[in-house]
């Protein structure tokens, strides 16, 4: 079962919320940006550029869109069991990002739509499961985050269109697709660099509980990572109060013994005579 150290509610805070908050508003913003930015070019792009029949345009336009929404199964499996969350993220808004400046070469279409359609596998289900660990779960701000986040979705649907449809009409099929691309780069971008507001990744399935601790202090820095380690320390039985394994204060008992054998056995009168 998963293992999440819970936020504590003084962190600091924008505009109300945990600052993770903002961090992945931002990143799907930009993500579903790239992908409806995409969508509205893609009909007119191949009945225009590539002159496919309408039927046929259809048919390939349906059959990418099935495509998305089928990948998140196996990419939600994939990263609950070996990847974990950031980096799905990262692994997949690289692919989303590479596909979408696949497409400003006509012979890399097809198999542009294809990494688009596994990247994106990768990352819907990863990033808004992030939300729910911003917060305790007695935090009455939870239920208002998820409305937050799917504002961030909704103004990204919104510009898309009008950003890179009007470049692809304007300017050029090319300049409407990399616009996509430099938007899911954007995003990614604002994800690596706000990782530290972020829930830290949840214990997986057959994962060492140490492995954990490693992470975390790789991701948040050693002081979070012990006052972490030292809280889950408290509540496992066998352990001290203090969070100090018993075996831990044997050794150093018996270290302490080698080095003074008169520590191994307490003073007699006897002995001081």
């Amino acid at each position: 079962m998963s293992e999440v150290s819970l936020p504590s509610s003084r962190e600091p805070t924008w505009f109300g919320h945990p600052r993770g908050l903002t961090i992945l508003f931002l990143t799907e913003m930009w993500e579903i940006f790239s992908y409806y930015g995409m969508r509205a070019l893609l009909v007119y792009y191949m009945t225009k550029q590539l002159l496919l029949g309408q039927a046929q345009a259809s048919m390939v336009y349906g059959l990418y869109t099935a495509t998305v929404y089928l990948t998140p199964i196996v990419g939600g499996v994939i990263s609950d069991r070996w990847l974990g969350r950031r980096r799905s993220v990262i692994l997949g808004g690289s692919i989303m990002a590479l596909g979408h400046f696949m497409m400003a070469s006509e012979s890399l279409f097809y198999p542009a739509l294809a990494v688009i359609a596994l990247g994106n596998g990768l990352f819907m289900p990863s990033l808004p499961s992030q939300v729910v660990g911003l917060y305790r779960p007695d935090d009455p701000r939870r239920g208002s985050a998820f409305n937050l986040y799917y504002v961030g979705i909704n103004l990204g649907a919104l510009l898309a269109p009008l950003v890179c449809g009007t470049l692809g009409e304007t300017f050029g099929w090319h300049w409407g697709f990399a616009a996509a691309g430099v938007g899911m780069a954007g995003g990614l971008a604002i994800y690596v660099a706000g990782a530290r507001y972020l829930p830290p990744e949840p214990l997986r399935r057959h994962e060492p509980r140490h492995h954990r601790v490693v992470e975390d202090r790789r991701e948040f820095g050693a002081d979070r990572a012990d006052d972490e380690a030292g809280k889950r320390d408290r509540h496992r039985p066998g352990r001290s109060g203090l969070g100090v394994p018993e075996h831990s204060r044997t050794r150093d008992k018996h270290r302490a013994e080698h080095r003074d054998p008169g520590l191994a056995r307490p003073c007699l009168v006897g002995d001081a005579a």
